[in-house]
């Protein structure tokens, strides 16, 4: 096992008449210093700045937000218009800065929330190299599972979960495109927030995909990922995709961890997500029982249309690669070269790849096939690219994930997280994984929630609650329903 301390809780950190904002970042920085799962990739030299400033406002009694003073981590894709650097993990964005904070974070700020650091990640968010070990950049090296130190924490936002599965914040910002915040999440035993892509704004975040990023929240309860979840979310001029989101939803979050189960109908599917442990699929039948003991209606053997043809068909690895190129060309444009480091600096993603021929990684010794793929893409595949996204919104949403609940009428679905933590192998990369929950909702840009369930073999495993666009604050009611059901204990199986 890795270094852990206790975990946190929001409550745990706000600054009241017994702790000032300064004592309380001064904590979370000790213990980022004492961590040895590599999650955090740089601190915020300004930590202790802010929160001088937010003690200040307490003592004036004009505290901006009831989360004033806490402190929390980035990942190291969403850009903060201050000293730190924003990276995606890699070397070849060291000469240059962002142009500013992300327009989530500076909703962050507005609350007060104090950004303490950058999390490690999956170099490029694991859009590298076909054979990347989850978890490793070049700046931050190989993130590790705080419960086993051979274990993957999985990625790509594996440093923003370790982080809080270590104690080092209660809370921490990741994003995913299809498994970066609910694979990590599940793997080191904490709760992750992916929500409806539009929820929360891209603007300022480094892009894969703009049909499928999203940003969300890792923390140790569901309350306090939804919390945060609530301040980050909201309709930005610049991200089209945030100008839908339906009135009273983000309201809705803030409390629906408080609602009860009762008259949830909730489907529990095994079909394409089930038998791959039996250790795993007893724990889920243990849930399901106690779901029901709690006023849920279950709804057993639910059946998600076309799970397999969309997680082995090229569309989603098409239509990523596309929009890569031209969104990563685009957010490239307006980063900032650092004084007398302009010619080191990389405006494209032809730059990005000439730069990894010629500084070969000192670590894990990863190609780049992956970038290299999104690079051969021209006007010629727009033809392709357009059908590759039409075919997935279809399969993954219409008739996929939109099917199963309408089937049954149901509030959301239920299936396993996946498979343990797998042993760090940088010489092979990640192994193969059948047990994915994350493809169907990443494709049809629909929120998912992991919640801890128990234990195998020493490792987390979780529970994932499904369901349609904009369904988030039902998930939540979910999610801290069956975290209320375990108690929030550990159970081996």
């Amino acid at each position: 096992m890795s270094r852990m301390f206790p975990p946190l809780r929001i409550n745990d950190v706000t600054p009241n008449a017994d702790r000032t904002s300064e004592e309380v970042t001064r904590t979370a920085l000790v213990r980022i210093a004492a961590d040895d799962n590599r999650a955090v990739i740089e601190v915020n030299p300004d930590a202790l700045v802010y929160a001088n400033q937010s003690a200040q406002r307490y003592a004036a009694g004009n505290p901006l937000s009831p989360y004033d003073g806490i402190p929390l981590l980035i990942k190291d894709n969403i850009d903060t218009g201050d000293r730190m650097q924003t990276t995606a993990g890699s070397t070849a964005l060291l000469a240059t800065r962002s142009s500013g904070d992300a327009f989530l974070v500076k909703r962050l700020r507005a609350a007060g929330i104090n950004p303490i650091g950058k999390a490690n990640m999956s170099e490029w968010a694991n859009f590298r190299s076909t054979a990347s070990s989850s978890g490793y950049s070049t700046r931050g090296g190989q993130c590790v599972n705080p419960y086993n130190s051979l274990r993957c924490p999985s990625g790509s936002s594996a440093g923003s979960a370790a982080a809080v599965a270590a104690g080092l914040v209660p809370v921490a910002l990741g994003s995913e495109t299809d498994g970066s915040i609910i694979s990590p999440s599940a793997r080191c035993g904490v709760v992750g927030i992916k929500p409806t892509v539009g929820l929360v704004s891209r603007t300022g975040v480094i892009p894969i995909c703009a049909s499928q990023d999203t940003v969300g929240t890792h923390a140790t309860t569901v309350a306090d990922a939804a919390a945060i979840l609530a301040i980050i979310a909201g309709v930005d001029p610049r991200d089209p995709a945030t100008h839908t989101i339906p009135h009273g939803l983000i309201e809705s979050l803030k409390q629906a961890a408080t609602k009860p189960l009762n008259g949830l109908r909730i489907g529990y599917v095994t079909a394409d997500y089930s038998g791959y442990d039996e250790r795993i699929d007893a724990r889920m039948r243990s849930v399901v029982a106690l779901l029901e003991a709690s006023g849920a209606t279950i709804i057993r053997d639910v059946v998600i249309p076309h799970v397999s043809e969309v997680r082995s068909n090229e569309a989603e690895y098409l239509v990523m690669c596309y929009e890569f190129k031209l969104q990563l060309n685009a957010y490239l444009r307006n980063r900032i070269p650092i004084p007398g480091m302009e010619e080191m600096s990389v405006q494209t993603l032809a730059d990005v790849i000439s730069y990894n021929a010629t500084h070969p990684n000192p670590g894990f010794p990863f190609d780049q096939t992956i970038l290299e793929r999104a690079q051969s893409m021209t006007e010629a595949d727009t033809q392709r690219y357009l059908l590759a996204r039409k075919w997935l919104r279809q399969h993954a949403a219409v008739e996929g994930i939109d099917a199963a609940i309408q089937s049954a009428s149901l509030d959301a679905i239920i299936v396993p997280s996946g498979t343990p933590a797998w042993l760090i192998d940088q010489d092979n990369g990640d192994p193969a994984s059948g047990s994915d929950s994350t493809t169907m909702a990443a494709c049809a840009g629909y929120p998912l929630i992991t919640v801890p369930i128990g234990m195998v073999n020493s490792l987390p495993i979780g529970i994932t609650i499904m369901g349609t666009a904009w369904s988030d604050a039902v998930l939540v009611q979910v999610a801290a329903g069956i975290e209320r059901c375990i108690q929030g204990g550990i159970f081996h199986a």
